[in-house]
């Protein structure tokens, strides 16, 4: 009897059945059923969401789309198929809100606003309005997207009680992890992030035997970032009382969750779990199947697009435990 395939094998495998059904005039760039040509990449995104998308990312300064953004199993694309669709929507994404964080949502506040006016209740790649981090070349603007931490969405809400909470959303799909990062590139991030990254002045904790370079590994490097750039503005942005780190990946893309770095695998076997109980206040991150964190959708009938959703990502729009 043949082996039930590995999560990537099997995502491809679904994308590429979808897409030679549903984007036959499209796909098929570089010989791959899955992939469609870059120029053509709005037709990655769901029909409803693909003049807002364009809108938002091609905004000056403009928003980078991933280099496979062209491509079936691309997390920025899976993230914004789930995500935009709730742009417009700041009542129903206060529902969401709720049901992902436990809050009670009193008002969803815009988080961006377009040059034609719009509001904007969701973006993308976010990275803050000040270089937190350090990342920034001297004379250079930070890119959304490219070479900054940035967040894969984001959204501004006001809880019932009148706090300002900022909740950024990093997003996986197929990504899996094993090596550690160019030693190369130590100095440089040693550099920027040495003096930022534990507590009194980072989101880390003082009293544990660790260091910088135990998180030179992902998915650690990446969760790090982003938690000092949540801590960073939490404590510098006056419009901001907590920021908060929401990680979505789905249930079945198991080898995401492996310790990755060495001398972090005496603290436990779950990577989100031990990247927790690192911080100075584990409640700052939370991780959460996307299956878990949209299942409500199937029974919002506001969300008419879920329907979509449901056909092209089969699995992560299935009950978690049959994922």
């Amino acid at each position: 009897m043949p082996s039930k395939p590995n999560f990537v094998a099997e995502q491809r495998l679904a994308q590429s059945k979808w897409f030679s059904a549903n984007l036959a005039h499209y796909n098929g760039y570089c010989g791959a059923d899955y992939r469609v040509s870059p120029e053509h990449r709005l037709v990655n995104l769901s029909p409803a969401v693909r003049e807002a998308a364009d809108r938002l990312f091609g905004a000056d300064p403009a928003i980078q789309w991933h280099q496979h953004a062209n491509h079936g199993l691309s997390s920025q694309v899976c993230c914004v198929n789930f995500l935009l669709p709730f742009a417009d929507k700041p009542e129903l994404l206060a529902r969401w809100i709720t049901h992902v964080t436990g809050d009670k949502v009193g008002e969803v506040l815009p988080i961006e606003l377009d040059r034609a006016g719009q509001d904007w209740f969701v973006t993308f790649e976010w990275i803050g309005d000040a270089d937190y981090l350090n990342e920034a070349s001297p004379g250079a603007q930070r890119k959304r997207g490219a070479n900054a931490t940035a967040a894969d969405a984001a959204i501004l809400y006001r809880t019932a009680a009148g706090a300002t909470n900022l909740l950024l959303v990093e997003w996986k799909y197929t990504e899996r992890y094993g090596q550690p990062l160019d030693p190369k590139g130590n100095s440089t991030r040693r550099a920027r992030y040495e003096a930022i990254w534990r507590a009194p002045n980072g989101p880390i904790r003082a009293d544990i035997d660790v260091d910088l370079e135990d998180f030179f590994w992902e998915p650690f490097y990446q969760m790090l970032r982003q938690q000092m750039l949540a801590w960073h503005t939490e404590q510098t942005d006056v419009r901001v009382d907590r920021a908060r780190v929401l990680h979505l990946s789905p249930a079945g893309n198991r080898p995401l969750h492996l310790v990755t770095s060495p001398t972090l695998q005496r603290l436990g076997d779950d990577a989100f779990d031990v990247f927790r109980s690192l911080l100075t206040d584990p409640a700052d991150f939370r991780s959460m199947s996307i299956e878990a964190a949209f299942k409500p959708l199937g029974d919002w009938p506001e969300a008419d697009w879920f329907a979509w959703l449901q056909q092209r990502y089969v699995t992560l729009c299935a009950d978690e435990e049959f994922a």
